[in-house]
């Protein structure tokens, strides 16, 4: 029987680790179509850590010699090197990061360079990779909103004596102050940290050595390569370890939360800019005007945080809905996952940059804030808490206010336009004492609990958080 003559292995042909099994070269379209090292390449430095880490590993277990690790941990420091300097040229055929450092490895140093994916598949490789990511850039995130925390902190202070409507339903409700108000964000970022924290502790557990699905044939150590990379433990079950996106899916969500946290400052950014309220100033250089109405000012930062919120919930869909419906173990749908991981990390990252500096420059109207907490029934809920002092059951006590505060809208006056005769027209439980309870001062200071708009508490929590932010 004649010989089936084999294609000649040639730098045409040759460059693809698993082309032995198939007669024809991937089309032109699936090669375009499958790539993904314009998306991975950023794994590189990850990639080219954790492989040293597995060649150290082979030689520990006797599978690669003194000098066979040597030899390729130093042609690894020479591809990682290409690329830190922009000088690493990806080829066509290279289908992702793990196989063009794989490539360019072995063009410098000949074959030994073969050696290194003994006892390693792409699915537990890049599973590292992704992890290794991740573990710096939230540590990267987790500054980020420390220094946004730092800068909302310092604007409460300097502002911290400054009254403002506090709302509900976006009707003014009670007076609080304006410190007390921003610090309410910071509590909101304290919570991602946390998130964040939380996700990282999940994700740092080392996942190598697992191989395609099942483990590896060679004795390698996976504690020792988890020491190598600083992992405090390796994962259990080399199925789940390959499959596994929920580190993935968890960080997305902290994202989205951060993200959500983020547009509702903005919104309150954009309402309080308005004419309408003009409670603040947004800096021009974080403005841009309209291309016909010479007057406008666009409050453009805000509104583009507030819209690319909804793009980072996207990809955390984007990750659920890709996981959903996956048998175990890998399957080549995961490689969509970091596109969209990818995105939201970017997203956040430079949504913070952006908010930072914002807040860092914006102005406060305290006239206006003055005018603002000025009537508007801000002070009912402070008589109907002084008739309760003075033995009216609250919700007598909250009919009786809601009376006056109706006899006040139809007579265009506020409860401090109303004498004690008027008052007292309405309950005889109601004293002249009744006007040193109404006022904006006294109301935001009599909210002294731990938690409350009191002066005295908010500046006792801006030195805390002084302190801790430090």
């Amino acid at each position: 029987m004649a010989k089936r003559k084999r294609r000649s292995r040639t730098a045409a042909t040759v460059g693809k680790a698993w082309d032995g099994r198939f007669r024809e070269r991937t089309n032109r379209l699936v090669e375009a179509f499958t790539e993904s090292v314009t998306v991975d390449r950023r794994l590189y430095a990850e990639d080219v850590q954790g492989s040293i880490a597995h060649c150290k590993t082979l030689e520990k277990a006797r599978v690669l010699s003194p000098t066979e690790t040597r030899t390729i941990v130093r042609g690894l420091e020479a591809v990682r090197a290409e690329l830190d300097r922009g000088r690493f040229r990806f080829m066509p055929h290279d289908e992702d990061i793990h196989m063009a450092i794989e490539r360019r490895l072995t063009e410098l140093i000949g074959p030994v360079g073969g050696k290194l994916h003994t006892g390693r598949s792409r699915n537990d490789q890049v599973a590292l990779d992704v992890r290794l990511y991740l573990r710096s850039r939230l540590s990267r995130l987790q500054d980020q909103l420390r220094e946004f925390q730092r800068v909302l902190v310092a604007k409460a202070k300097i502002h911290r004596t400054v009254a403002m409507p506090g709302y509900t339903h976006l009707q003014r409700a009670q007076p609080v102050l304006l410190a007390h108000h921003l610090l309410a964000y910071v509590d909101m970022v304290e919570r991602d940290k946390g998130r964040l924290h939380d996700a990282y502790v999940r994700l740092n557990v080392m996942p190598l050595g697992c191989g395609a699905l099942a483990g590896t044939n060679y004795p390698v150590d996976r504690r020792y390569t988890a020491g190598l990379l600083g992992f405090p433990a390796v994962t259990t079950n080399s199925l789940d370890t390959v499959s596994d996106r929920d580190f993935m899916i968890e960080v997305a969500a902290a994202l989205s939360i951060a993200m959500m946290h983020l547009s509702r400052l903005s919104e309150e950014l954009i309402v309080w800019s308005s004419q309408e309220f003009q409670f603040v100033d947004l800096p021009d250089a974080f403005c841009t005007g309209s291309s016909m109405m010479p007057q406008k000012k666009n409050p453009d930062v805000p509104e583009l945080i507030r819209g690319k919120t909804g793009r980072v919930y996207g990809h955390l869909m984007n990750l659920l809905t890709t996981l959903k419906a996956l048998p175990l173990s890998y399957n080549r749908d995961l490689q969509e996952d970091k596109p969209a991981l990818f995105d939201a990390l970017d997203t956040l990252s430079a949504s913070i940059r952006v908010m930072t500096e914002l807040m860092r420059r914006l102005k406060i109207n305290r006239d206006a804030l003055k005018q603002a907490v000025q009537g508007g029934g801000l002070l009912a809920t402070e008589l109907a808490d002084y008739l309760v002092t003075r033995g009216v059951p609250f919700r007598e006590a909250h009919a009786v206010t809601g009376r006056i505060v109706r006899a006040g809208l139809e007579k265009n006056r506020e409860l401090t336009d109303f004498s004690l005769e008027e008052l007292r027209a309405f309950s005889d439980r109601i004293e002249k004492g009744v006007f040193a309870r109404l006022s904006v001062s006294s109301a935001i200071d009599r909210k002294g609990q731990v938690g409350g708009t009191a002066r005295g508490r908010v500046e006792q929590r801006i030195k805390e958080l002084e302190r801790s932010l430090s």
